[in-house]
């Protein structure tokens, strides 16, 4: 693992005439494409259904990408990769039926970058509060509950801080994170076509 794996993190919704299986359908072959097509220092990606996050459909049901990469240079690979040979068909489709979208570039700072994160808690630094002592502070919950510790970039992304894991997890005061449920939709880790199960 890179020790500065990066993530482009997309938040998109569907427009109001596309049905969601059908949305979700055109998520996963862009997804599957740029699995079977892969820049270099491209990773890995996975895609999950949210509600309750304000900055993505007004808090409304949208989705929430993570493209992980090596590094920047793998960032710029990635960004021209996504819309040329055979990865722009399908990418065509899925922004065709997409209503809106923000982004963030996130900084894996502690923890290993979860496959399919179950829940993730989006917090702030607090005042007065070193960025050492924060991480001090967070380094036993990450390492416990088997989480990753995101860390935004350049100020891009609408939160400072992402902790992926499986389940909620109990954060140290007084840190009070907004907790949003993901349904994963890619990987299809059944192979089935579907969203897997929980």
């Amino acid at each position: 693992m890179s020790e500065l794996m990066l993530a482009y993190t997309f938040w998109h919704w569907r427009r109001p005439e596309t049905e969601a299986k059908e949305y979700e359908r055109r998520q996963r072959a862009f997804h599957a494409a740029l699995a079977a097509a892969p820049s270099p220092g491209f990773l890995r990606s996975s895609s999950a259904g949210l509600s309750g996050a304000p900055w993505a459909a007004g808090g409304g049901d949208a989705y929430e990408d993570w493209y992980l990469v090596e590094d920047f240079g793998a960032l710029g690979a990635m960004n021209d990769a996504a819309v040329s040979a055979s990865r722009a068909a399908p990418h065509d489709a899925a922004a065709a039926v997409a209503s809106g979208g923000v982004a963030g570039v996130y900084r894996l700072r502690s923890g290993a970058a979860l496959r399919s994160p179950g829940v993730s808690h989006w917090f702030g630094k607090p005042e007065g509060m070193s960025y050492g002592e924060l991480f001090a502070r967070l380094t036993p919950v990450v390492e416990q509950a088997g989480a990753a510790l995101w860390m935004r970039q350049m100020v891009l992304g609408p939160g400072e801080f992402c902790l992926h894991a499986a389940a909620p997890v109990s954060l140290p005061a007084p840190l009070d994170p907004r907790v949003i449920p993901l349904r994963p939709v890619w990987p299809d880790l059944a192979g089935t076509g579907a969203a897997p199960a929980r």
